[in-house]
């Protein structure tokens, strides 16, 4: 892996977060409304004057550049700035709501990552009617909304077999991951489906290989040959697909939070929304980005790693 190749990454790292800030930052400067009404109660006739004096203090009549530089800038040095609804700093908000969504995720692409290559590597190995079940598993899988799951688990593990807390993250290891498993499965499940799929078709490839066939013409064991020549050549793909996973479990953490009741990143920004709580929805909208664009980053820097061709195959 060429040192060109990692810096061409980490460019486009900062590029992509840069222009997603600009993005957020014009999204949220076009929508309607006035969020200084919302720190004088939403009074129908406010002074003008208390109007002008919070436009002032929050930056909201700066020009796009301006406002855009004085937000980015503070984020930089790790001012996010003041909450307009919750009266306090967003970088206290998000410190004490990370936790719960960071351990979703994790325990969301725990799932992801080995139920999904498990049963794509199944399907491939075996083929016939386990192939069959397991390919049209996670086909459907694939096509059922984070939402969707999350009312039918709910349904069947908390109303008809109350198996399974639903509301809140709980305490302590067990109780958190009791609390955290439902909402866990709704947002890995598609994913799983995917990682499925894409895991099924490696090895397929891998077994169809020339490679694979002389290392079996020459006696090779079969346990061998699988680990050695199948698996091993299979896990490029797969690794990159399980990465994109990971990252994509981000951006749908909200719908199961919501639906679970967990106060998490995800949670916050949706009300924080709702109140145009404009200094909130974008600290927390652009660490969604720079946590899914780290991901993937690293997921081309060890995919590079793990095959040489790759890199030389970007950097050209």
């Amino acid at each position: 892996m060429s040192p060109s190749f990692v810096a061409g990454r980490i460019a486009t790292l900062a590029v992509t977060v840069v222009i997603a800030g600009l993005a957020i930052h014009g999204a949220l400067m076009l929508a309607p409304g006035d969020p200084a009404t919302l720190l004088v109660g939403g009074a129908r006739k406010p002074d003008p004057a208390v109007l002008a004096r919070i436009h002032r203090d929050y930056h909201l009549d700066d020009p796009f550049l301006q406002g855009w530089w004085h937000w980015f800038s503070g984020c930089l040095h790790g001012d996010f700035g003041k909450s307009l609804v919750y009266r306090d700093s967003v970088g206290h908000l998000i410190g004490s709501r990370a936790g719960d969504t960071f351990a979703l995720v994790g325990y969301a692409a725990v799932l992801v990552i080995v139920l999904g290559t498990a049963a794509g590597t199944l399907a491939a190995l075996r083929g016939g009617r386990t192939e069959a079940l397991v390919t049209t598993a996670t086909a459907s899988a694939m096509a059922v909304p984070t939402f969707i799951m999350a009312v039918l688990l709910i349904w069947v593990f908390a109303v008809q077999l109350p198996w399974f807390p639903v509301y809140g993250t709980g305490s302590g290891f067990t109780g958190t991951l009791a609390h955290l498993t439902l909402p866990a499965i709704a947002l890995a499940v598609s994913w799983i489906g995917y990682v499925a799929q894409v895991t099924r078709a490696a090895v397929r490839a891998e077994l169809r290989a020339e490679h694979v066939e002389t290392a079996r013409s020459r006696g090779v064991p079969e346990s061998v040959v699988i680990r050695r020549h199948v698996l091993r050549n299979a896990s490029g793909p797969v690794f990159a697909v399980s990465g994109v996973g990971v990252a994509g479990l981000i951006a749908t953490t909200a719908v199961a939070e919501q639906a679970f009741g967990i106060g998490g990143l995800g949670a916050l920004m949706i009300d924080a929304a709702a109140k145009q709580d404009l200094a909130v929805v974008q600290a927390v909208s652009l660490l969604f980005v720079v946590v899914f664009v780290v991901v993937n980053t690293l997921v081309d820097l060890v995919g590079a790693a793990l095959d040489p061709r790759s890199a030389r195959k970007g950097s050209r």
